[in-house]
């Protein structure tokens, strides 16, 4: 079988790791964006599936523009059965589809139809659900709207973070993606229209959806936390020593035992720990990194920055 890796970060080439150890198939080229400056000092740097295929002298592509006559003649050349297309960052034309004997597979990170979109590990935490799952499903027009091939569940834990999940997305997924690939292409398994009900969306996050709204509840405002680690990340303004700091929450837990303070957002010390209230509860805030420092733990900042 010969495909085309369509992807992009680290989760796709971790993905893409699994499909090149598989010896009937055979990866023709890898398409993923561009390259971008990473670090303070925004080093020029190529995707995780680039590195990866550089190193086994797979051919890349980073078109920026996936309807350049160039890049569609040059993808005939590979002469493809498929595509696989995992976390690539881009909605696929129909001349791009069309192009491709078999089409597209993707690997989706939730129960399909529920959170379609850009951020569905992100969004089954924040919203606290006990379960997840992988979908591979076929691509069409649509956002995530393509028939099924395979879908199992996975059981969130209450720390679980998009790293861990992440984790278990690509040790579920990676296996499940490679047995529905070759299902499809032998015929023996056969695409199946996604359910009509239970369909959400989830959206493309910004550095501005980590802002904590500190009006929320305890509860709510934990799990975003742990849905948005790493990015976009969650942080929050608080004035110390007379100056606004941003600071970065990286770590909580609601403490409904904590006195409650009138003043909804605003960092306090109790017993030597670090507090902020919400609507209905504090939060022990147990691991933070202020604006232009390191990581450190909630009750290092309640002695350095807040006065007893």
């Amino acid at each position: 079988m010969r495909i085309i890796f369509f992807g992009t970060p680290q989760f796709s080439a971790d993905i893409l790791s699994a499909i090149l150890s598989d010896s009937e198939i055979t990866v023709t080229a890898v398409v993923c964006q561009q390259d971008e400056p990473v670090g303070r000092k925004k080093i020029l740097t190529p995707p995780p599936t680039k590195q990866l295929a550089l190193s086994k002298n797979i051919p890349v592509f980073q078109p920026t523009r996936l309807k350049d006559e160039a890049f569609l003649s040059a993808i005939d050349e590979l002469k493809a059965d498929v595509a696989v297309i995992v976390a690539y960052g881009r909605i696929l034309p129909k001349v791009l589809i069309d192009r491709i004997p078999k089409g597209f597979v993707n690997l989706h990170p939730s129960l399909l139809p529920k959170y379609r979109g850009p951020s569905p590990m992100q969004a089954a935490i924040a919203a606290g659900d006990s379960q997840t799952g992988v979908s591979i499903m076929t691509i069409d027009e649509g956002m995530d709207t393509g028939p099924l091939l395979a879908q199992q569940s996975i059981e969130l834990t209450k720390d679980e973070t998009t790293t861990s999940l992440t984790q278990k997305v690509v040790a579920l997924g990676a296996p499940m993606l490679i047995a529905a690939l070759k299902g499809y292409m032998d015929g023996s398994i056969t695409p199946k229209p996604q359910p009509s009900e239970g369909v959400s969306i989830c959206k493309l996050l910004s550095r501005e959806n980590g802002k904590i709204n500190w009006t929320e509840s305890a509860a709510t405002i934990e799990q975003k936390i742990r849905a948005y680690t790493p990015w976009p990340g969650t942080w929050t303004t608080w004035t110390l020593n007379g100056t606004e700091t941003i600071v970065k929450i990286l770590q909580a837990v609601p403490a409904p035992n904590a006195p409650k303070t009138t003043d909804i957002g605003t960092p306090f010390e109790f017993e030597g720990k670090l507090f902020c209230t919400a609507l209905n509860i504090p939060l022990e805030i147990t691991k933070l990194q202020p604006a232009g420092g390191k990581p450190m733990d909630g009750s290092d900042f309640a002695r350095g920055y807040l006065k007893n």
